[in-house]
């Protein structure tokens, strides 16, 4: 009987090798360490941004419009450069917010997003002049009144918590009872009351998930939110200027897993379009993405600090851990721990391969970077490079934990 073998992660291909190290940028990986000063740090690839943006441009129907989800990742110089590189930007903070409003982006291309907005919240982006996707019946009435306060007419769409879900997404954020969102079966009454306040009607923002690899999925739900979208505004005070249809799209973590057939998407997506526009010619179709954008051109990097042997199992002790990036740990929404793609970064020409477990420099279990993986024989001052680490990293995890220094990021 042959055995079975392990299924494998998907090829990274963005980071080329020079002299057995991982570049980025065309930087080897021990210059972009010693150019950082110190690890563990984040390194990001303005040229893996671009070419995914260009690529979207290439396979997704003309007419739909890009929107760049902060929450990913919103170091100011990655959402700078983001910015001038899609068509508009989500926010789901007034922190968010400011970063968003330094690039200069027109603030009605900005939306902001998030239940549990506080009324400072509220007043100002009412203040700023970008679109508040609504949440709730007294987020409505909030927004309105602080309108009439400062005697501006508020943009306001409305989130949508739709009767369905993004199947095989790797995150839900649509069907059944969410915080999320006006429940679909309630907007039409919502509307009847938005029409009687002093609000601006920007369209609907309906999210039913993130991180799918399925394209089928990903088209099925499309369909119903575009549907939704025309039943809806028959009851809206004027056609909704906006139909912000979400994401969804992923990328591929864990083995086994393909990356997302984005031309397949787009045509599929290209297929579905006209008969939305027949009933809503002048609305504009918006797809909004964060992972999909910039998860694939980050990498983080920790140092090997000691190497020891634990009852025959070797682990790799780093200067890194869950409190710079709680995902790659499996805590972060995972139900069964699997790995992030790993290697040993300045070893990639290495012909010796061992098993060992990467971990960090926590005092708990959990501080775990890759579990028994296959990798390089490596040694004390080796760089260990945790890849797709783009998107929900540094802001994304507990770096107040056990008081250690957060790590620093940069943008090649």
């Amino acid at each position: 009987m042959t055995e079975k073998k392990k299924p494998q992660h998907a090829p990274i291909t963005g980071y080329p090798v020079v002299d057995g190290e991982i570049t980025l940028g065309g930087i080897k990986l021990s210059r972009l360490a010693n150019r950082v000063g110190s690890t563990p740090f984040f390194a990001y690839d303005r040229r893996l941004m671009t070419a995914r943006v260009e690529e979207m441009r290439k396979y997704l129907p003309k007419q739909v419009q890009l929107h760049y989800a902060m929450k990913a990742n919103p170091m100011p110089a990655v959402v700078h450069h983001m910015a001038s590189l899609v068509d508009g930007l989500d926010v789901a903070s007034s922190g968010e917010m400011a970063v968003a409003l330094d690039t200069g982006t027109s603030p009605e291309l900005i939306s902001f997003a998030g239940p549990a907005k506080t009324d400072q919240e509220l007043s100002q982006a009412v203040a700023a002049g970008v679109v508040l996707n609504m949440e709730s019946f007294g987020e409505m009435r909030r927004a309105a009144a602080f309108g009439e306060q400062q005697g501006i007419r508020p943009k306001a769409a409305i989130r949508v918590n739709p009767d369905f879900e993004l199947k095989s997404s790797g995150m839900k954020m649509g069907g059944g009872p969410k915080q999320f969102g006006v429940d679909a079966e309630q907007v039409p009454d919502m509307l009847k009351e938005f029409a009687a306040l002093d609000l601006d009607f920007q369209g609907f923002h309906i999210f039913s998930g993130s991180q799918n690899l399925r394209v089928d999925s990903i088209l099925e739900t499309q369909e119903k939110t575009l549907d939704l979208a025309i039943r809806l505004a028959g009851d809206a005070p004027c056609e909704p200027p906006t139909v912000n249809i979400g994401g969804g799209y992923g990328i591929p973590y864990f083995p086994g897993e393909e990356p997302l057939d984005l031309k397949a998407a787009g045509a599929g997506l290209g297929e579905l379009l006209p008969a939305f526009e027949e009933k809503l010619p002048n609305a504009e179709v918006v797809i909004e993405l964060g992972r999909f954008f910039v998860g694939e051109a980050g990498i983080y990097v920790s140092k090997i600090v000691d190497r020891k042997v634990s009852r025959g199992h070797t682990f790799l002790m780093t200067d890194g851990g869950l409190h710079h990036h709680l995902a790659a740990s499996g805590n972060f929404g995972q139900v069964i721990r699997k790995n992030y793609p790993v290697e040993i970064g300045n070893r990639m020409a290495a012909g010796e391969k061992e098993e060992a477990s990467v971990v960090g420099c926590l005092c708990t279990p959990l501080d775990l970077l890759g579990n028994k993986m296959e990798l390089p024989v490596a040694e004390i001052g080796d760089y260990v490079v945790l890849f797709q680490s783009g998107a929900y990293g540094l802001t994304a995890s507990p770096t107040a934990f056990l008081g250690h220094e957060a790590p620093k990021e940069i943008l090649v």
